[in-house]
């Protein structure tokens, strides 16, 4: 276990799917300790709240903070996705989900943590509501389509095809292919090409902290680059030997990292 370096224990809080935008959502609280802020945490686009695992308890334990997560519509234990999502449904989850979530928690000014999509969409709602943001910590953020994430996403759904992949993912996600499919088809989807949401950068003012794995098989330093460009207040954390995910691939240091960023906050 985690040094309780704030002197309690982060207990969780289980709701059973509050209806957020007219669908169920699976969520967890660990309550901020005292007048701390809350830490909402966006995942990747086939996360879930499962597939976080261990790490929204050691952001809490490691922050002395609140943290939310929840799975999106159509991941994890949340209502099952029936249609095929649009190229804007990272926009509609930033503009029209998260302001509803976080109004029903009664959250305000959060740090968002966003891995992936996730960090897109926290910039989205950054971008288009600076001053309800306190921070931003932006894991292997996506501001534009590369050439790289349309190879891996094309070979992830031969695998996905071809493999266990389908069992494996079933073990985070009550509707494994719809998630998958919900979020292969749309990366793919020749509309989906010219996505791109740098036009929201330049509007935000808060603190942001952006890691990126330099062996990232779905994004390259240039998305590190391009937020750097446009966010003033940005520090970046680029990591040797660590993939897309550095909250799995390199822990222990992502956790460091982020809670001496969020004490400065």
């Amino acid at each position: 276990m985690l040094l309780r370096r704030y002197g309690w224990a982060a207990t969780p809080q289980r709701f059973k799917f509050p209806a957020v935008n007219g669908k169920r959502l699976e969520t967890l609280l660990y309550p901020p300790a005292g007048t701390n802020t809350t830490i909402v945490m966006l995942h990747e686009g086939l996360g879930s709240v499962a597939m976080w695992k261990d790490f929204p308890e050691r952001v809490a334990e490691a922050t002395g903070c609140g943290v939310l997560a929840y799975s999106r519509y159509g991941h994890g234990k949340s209502e099952r996705l029936a249609e095929k999502r649009p190229v804007d449904f990272m926009h509609h989850e930033a503009k029209v989900v998260l302001p509803e979530l976080l109004s029903q928690f009664e959250i305000q000014r959060p740090i968002l943590l966003g891995h992936s999509d996730g960090a897109s969409i926290a910039l989205i709602y950054a971008g288009t509501w600076p001053e309800r943001v306190r921070g931003l910590v932006l894991e292997a953020p996506h501001v534009s389509v590369e050439d790289v994430n349309i190879r891996s996403i094309t070979a992830i759904r031969e695998l996905y095809e071809s493999s266990d992949l389908p069992q494996k993912l079933a073990r985070y996600h009550d509707h494994a292919d719809e998630t998958f499919r919900g979020w292969n088809d749309i990366w793919l989807d020749p509309q989906f090409r010219n996505w791109n949401i740098e036009e929201y950068l330049a509007a935000i003012s808060c603190p942001t902290l952006v890691i990126q794995g330099e062996n990232d098989e779905y994004g390259t330093l240039a998305q590190v680059e391009a937020i750097q460009r446009r966010v003033p207040a940005t520090q970046s954390l680029n990591l040797p030997r660590c993939g897309h995910s550095p909250h799995r691939d390199q822990s222990s240091l992502t956790l460091d990292v982020i809670s001496k960023f969020v004490a400065t906050l």
